[in-house]
């Protein structure tokens, strides 16, 4: 674009954040839109050397590669890696990283470094990304969700560009601006593309308009674009000389087309869909001939993430296979799982000619890093097919080796009966053999599959079996996961001082030998366990170190934060619930999600906000399949409160009784005495067993000031308020309304018969849900279902449903007259919507 406008905004913006120092800003905006000619703008009104380094569009990217860009020598270690970046923008403070949408993990988790390490620095960092293509399931998502509220991290948006732009550039060249608008919807992509083309019509695609350009460059020269596409990014000077020796000749050529431009030591195209449009005209025969040229220049580089894409577009299944599984390993060892699965799955597409020995190791490390990553289904299939390998070749200790590893996919996918039966097989066929570690582990599956059911006596059993092999045999890794399990156990059971004994050894044991994952299990343990039993000032202890140990080395904290989430919730710090159970439910990690929902519909429910159930419908819907008391007990408790606070007393009993049985049965104190309470308060239940939890005994006994005291020593100002409201205390009036409790705030003055502050209401006519208003409000906006989704936390499904309520309710065909109707009723609806009670689902950053 000859003219960069309508950017000036922008443009200012950041020159002031380069001002400001300290600061990542993400630039967003679709493909084509213009944010690499917003920051190579940007980047000549610096005056001085600006940093930069881009992500390939690589079907496996290559570790840490916009940041090998910077030429830095660099660690397989994302906060190593953060550190020389950090040290790098001393002396050069600008770093402009391009199309972190392509990122890979490890990439994205030294970018998650940088993000909490720049401020108090000098340095800016821009990040530009497509944000039409980071739906909320794309790891980018995770990293701007978590980067949200850390300081000196900001966004930035670049739109499109108006008609009146699009009709400034067309003025030029004589062509009709509005068509070209109407045809491009103002992408600055589109809009240059189209112009530069010259050609007498416009093209209908933006791949006409690139190939139009092409063929106006001599013969050799379009044999040189078809080179350079086929390298992803950049392709070097010297790649070039090795691929196109004859061809090179034609650069000035397509440099001075526009098509190509310089960058560093070689050279790219403008634009990555100008790329893709030449690589996919590029005869299929010339296309494999050229990525084998590329593969046989870049050997000497042992960039095996490179070699591996070539590989397999080469065609050369021997490459693959040599390359792919080197790829994979790398990838792993820098935290980069999902691009360690991908390589391990290109791999095992080229895989026909192995030995059943090879494709089963291949099989089983795919297994596990899918597992990794959350893919469990394909874990389980994987390693099923690597388990029958092993089996067809006699290998009983790597087949009881992989079954033991089964449980904890076949869990996630709620196959317990499959869990259950793989862990009880791996036994039986290493008990047959000399013990070693896999049979420690097998054991210590064992016990965490009785613990998660909350069998706590056999977990017990199960955990001191393996702790004996483990000591008997010397393995402290198996002795760590072994005094895990153990006291876990016991903890659950609610022998709190003898669970953490054991857990605090686990610990010690893990810290002595600096085993990462051992030790960030214990804590794990230790806070999410002391939470579900309301040990909250221990909880919170533990959940925060288990956070502050695992952010900076780059493990997964959403487990902790999504408890944290909850211990806020019943410590009475309601403003600080919902941030951390945002990220929770975008995790992608199941257990995690369940949480993180049951603290958003309790908060909702607590503050009589809208969409309790459709986040208590999301947990549900997570913790079903798994059929554990673990998650189970913790989401139907939840959906008891909801339904008391709303007024349903029938669906409050069928809550509370829906797992009653199933926690009396394995004697969980908490969770027993929570459905007994709820079933007590609809007058469904008149006494609880004896050993339920303390203050639910106390309570249920007609001991009202003692249970509260017992409450207020679990720090839990809620629940001691609710406790004296049922008794009809006047005095929890106060607490509640603190806490913003509207529900049991007015719930207790109706039954004292005392006036107070009442929300205004006023006549809907179109007869909406509070929550349909929302949505309609947002319609009104222009967003779509997805966006909407993501702007008031909810899945997908749920807002689909209330989008097809909302039409159905105001006659409507369309969105737009869905729109037009908001409009007409916005007047009397503005109370209802959205409202200053509804933080638990805020507007996106």
């Amino acid at each position: 674009m000859d003219a960069l406008l309508e950017r000036g905004e922008l443009l200012a913006q950041l020159d002031a954040l380069r001002a400001e120092g300290g600061r990542l800003a993400f630039v967003g905006g679709e493909a084509g839109v213009g944010k690499s000619a917003l920051v190579r703008a940007f980047s000549e009104r610096v005056g001085g050397p600006v940093l930069r380094g881009a992500c390939e569009n690589l079907t496996t990217p290559t570790p840490f590669g916009p940041f090998l860009d910077l030429g830095l020598e660099l660690d397989d270690e994302p906060r190593q890696v953060a550190v020389a970046v950090l040290d790098a923008l001393r002396t050069t403070p600008v770093l402009v990283l391009e199309d972190v949408h392509w990122a890979d993990e490890a990439t994205l988790d030294a970018l998650r470094v940088l993000g909490r390490r720049l401020d108090g620095t000098s340095a800016l960092v821009l990040a530009t990304y497509r944000d039409d293509e980071v739906e909320s399931d794309h790891p980018l998502r995770v990293v701007l969700g978590e980067l949200a509220t850390a300081r000196g991290v900001v966004r930035l948006s670049v739109p499109r560009l108006s008609v009146e732009a699009v009709r400034e550039l067309a003025e030029p060249s004589g062509a009709d601006g509005d068509t070209i608008h109407r045809l491009t919807q103002g992408n600055a992509f589109y809009v240059t593309e189209i112009l530069a083309s010259e050609g007498g019509e416009l093209p209908e695609t933006v791949r006409d308009a690139v190939l139009a350009r092409a063929a106006g460059l001599p013969a050799a020269a379009r044999r040189l674009l078809e080179a350079v596409a086929v390298v992803p990014a950049r392709a070097e000077l010297w790649l070039l000389e090795a691929i196109a020796p004859l061809e090179l000749a034609q650069l000035g050529d397509c440099l001075s087309s526009g098509m190509l431009h310089e960058e560093r030591d070689g050279v790219a195209f403008r634009h990555e869909l100008a790329r893709l449009a030449v690589e996919s005209a590029t005869a299929p025969h010339r296309r494999r001939a050229l990525h084998g040229s590329v593969l046989a220049a870049l050997v000497p580089t042992g960039d095996v993430a490179r070699l591996a894409h070539h590989a397999e577009e080469a065609g050369n299944a021997a490459a693959v296979l040599a390359y792919a599984p080197a790829a994979a390993r790398r990838a792993a060892d820098a935290s980069a799982h999902r691009e360690a699965a991908a390589q391990y799955e290109r791999a095992l597409r080229h895989a026909d000619a192995l030995s059943a020995g090879e494709r089963a190791s291949l099989l089983a490390a795919y297994a596990q890093e899918t597992h990794v990553i959350g893919r469990h289904a394909t874990a389980v299939e994987a390693g099923v097919e690597a388990i029958a390998h092993y089996r067809a070749l006699g290998d009983t200790l790597r087949e009881g080796e992989l079954l033991a590893q089964l449980p904890t996919p076949y869990i996630s996918l709620g196959r317990n009966a499959d869990a259950e039966a793989a862990s009880l097989r791996a036994i039986e066929l290493l008990e047959r053999l000399p013990a070693g570690p896999e049979l420690i582990k097998a054991y210590c599956m064992q016990a965490s599959l009785r613990m998660l059911a909350r069998d706590n006596p056999d977990g017990v059993l199960w955990g001191r079996r393996a702790l004996a092999v483990a000591e008997r045999l010397g393995d402290e890794e198996g002795r760590s996961f072994a005094l895990n399990v153990i006291g876990t156990s016991h903890l659950m059971a609610g022998e709190f001082d003898l669970g953490v004994g054991f857990l605090l050894r686990s610990l010690d044991l893990a810290r002595a030998h600096d085993n990462e994952g051992r030790i960030n299990s214990a804590l794990s343990m230790l806070g999410s366990g002391l939470a579900e039993m309301y040990e909250l000032e221990r909880a919170e202890a533990y959940l925060r170190e288990q956070i502050a140990f695992g952010e900076p080395r780059e493990l997964f904290v959403g487990y902790p934060q999504a408890w944290l989430a909850c211990v806020h919730l019943y410590r009475g710090r309601w403003d600080e619930v919902a941030p951390l159970a945002r990220i929770a439910v975008h995790s992608r990690h199941r257990i995690s999600e369940i949480t993180g929902w049951i603290a958003l519909g309790r908060l909702r429910a607590r503050r009589g906000d809208p969409g309790a159930f459709d986040a208590l419908d999301e947990a549900l819907e997570v913790a079903r399949p798994g059929g554990h008391l673990q998650r189970l007990g913790h989401v139907h408790a939840a959906r008891a409160e909801a339904a008391w606070l709303a007024g349903d007393e029938r669906r409050t009993v069928e809550e509370a009784s829906a797992v009653y049985g199933l926690a009396l049965e394995k004697r969980h104190l908490w969770f027993a005495g929570e459905l007994a309470y709820w079933q007590w308060r609809a007058g469904a239940l008149e006494a609880a067993p004896d050993w339920v939890a303390e203050p639910y005994r106390l309570q249920l006994a007609g001991h009202v000031a003692a249970a509260a005291a017992a409450w207020r020593r679990r720090l839990c100002p809620y629940e001691a308020a609710r406790t004296l409201a049922d008794a009809g205390d006047e005095a929890a009036l106060v607490d509640l309304e603190r806490l913003g409790a509207r529900p049991a705030a007015a719930a207790l003055r109706r039954r004292l018969g005392l006036r107070g502050p009442r929300e205004t209401t006023r006549e809907n006519p179109a007869g909406l849900t509070r929550r349909e208003l929302q949505v309609l409000e947002l319609i009104a906006e222009g967003l779509q279902n997805r966006a909407i989704a993501d702007r008031l936390v909810l899945s997908h499904r749920t807002i689909d449903h209330h989008v097809s309520a909302v039409l159905r309710k105001l006659s409507a065909h369309t969105r737009a007259e869905a729109a037009a109707r908001y409009r007409e009723i916005s007047v009397a609806a503005a109370p209802k919507i959205g409202g200053p009670a509804d933080v638990s689902a805020p507007r996106r950053p």
